[in-house]
């Protein structure tokens, strides 16, 4: 099994010089995660959700991507693409071939290789994480905080009795944000009312006002704007049963929950490809 036969082809980019906003823009219309940047056609970097979300103020494309991205060859086995992935904890690879841009994989793209594998391990054992839940009110501005703070792709929403109700992701809060556009006022007085030497009538007064365009949340609780109807797998639930109920219904993660059907862990994407690991594949063999 080899990049080739799991890779996009129509991969969408931006170009040098570009609007943020243009790319805000596609993620929320497109719901993938990350676009490759070109200059002159030529692959220079890589703009994320959390690159968005992280540098809210910033506004130009060299400074929120992520430059010199890693890639891998189409004829690498996917093995080598998850390991990749895992090690510089990142969710796609462009593939390059004679210098070009051809293609790209993606995490999904690995989930699906895995369904296809039907592997019949346990999910319990090495891939669950575990995770914390917030209450349904919380405001969406913090749940992006917590988001960054805490390093997780998505979390887990609950009511006032602890029964789950729904998950908010990356996605979900690129979806619910805006571009809002303000005046900011900084103050450069040479002189400060600590300062004896400085008159009030002589103190120099510079103010510089300038404009400030940045990504917002909506000021919403998180009920407002997360997944519900969450599609849930038990703890002894099989490695490739849950790849392909995730490539089905498009989603980057599920909870876990025990026979009580309360949340007792999180099984996530980027977890789950560790399967594909060599180390990983020898076990498999052996079994």
């Amino acid at each position: 099994m080899f990049v080739r036969d799991f890779m996009i082809t129509d991969v969408v980019c931006v170009e040098i010089p570009g609007n943020r906003d243009d790319v805000l823009r596609i993620l929320k219309r497109t719901g993938i995660s990350g676009v490759p940047v070109l200059k002159d056609g030529e692959l220079v970097g890589i703009i994320t959700r959390k690159d968005l979300l992280r540098k809210a103020e910033e506004t130009q494309l060299g400074l929120l991507m992520t430059p010199d991205p890693v890639v891998i060859r189409p004829d690498a086995p996917i093995s080598e693409a998850a390991q990749l992935m895992v090690h510089h904890n990142i969710r796609r690879l462009p593939v390059m071939e004679d210098g070009k841009m051809i293609g790209l994989i993606s995490v999904a793209d690995l989930i699906g290789a895995i369904a296809q594998l039907r592997v019949t391990l346990p999910i319990r054992d090495n891939y669950t994480s575990k995770t914390y839940a917030l209450w349904e009110e919380t405001p969406l501005s913090l749940v992006g905080r917590i988001l960054e703070i805490s390093g997780y792709d998505a979390i887990p929403i609950l009511m006032e009795d602890g029964t789950l109700i729904g998950i908010i992701s990356e996605r979900d809060l690129i979806r619910h944000s805006r571009i809002e556009d303000g005046v900011e006022v900084s103050d450069f007085s040479n002189g400060t009312d600590d300062d004896e030497w400085t008159w009030e009538s002589i103190r120099d007064m510079h103010t510089i006002s300038y404009g400030i365009s940045r990504i917002q949340l909506l000021p919403i609780p998180v009920k407002n704007a997360m997944v519900k109807n969450v599609l849930a797998v038990p703890l002894n639930a099989e490695v490739g049963e849950c790849a392909l109920k995730m490539r089905r219904a498009r989603v980057d993660q599920l909870p876990v929950v025990n026979g009580n059907k309360r949340l007792v862990a999180m099984l996530f994407d980027r977890e789950l490809i560790k399967v594909l690991l060599p180390d990983q594949q020898q076990a498999l063999r052996k079994n």
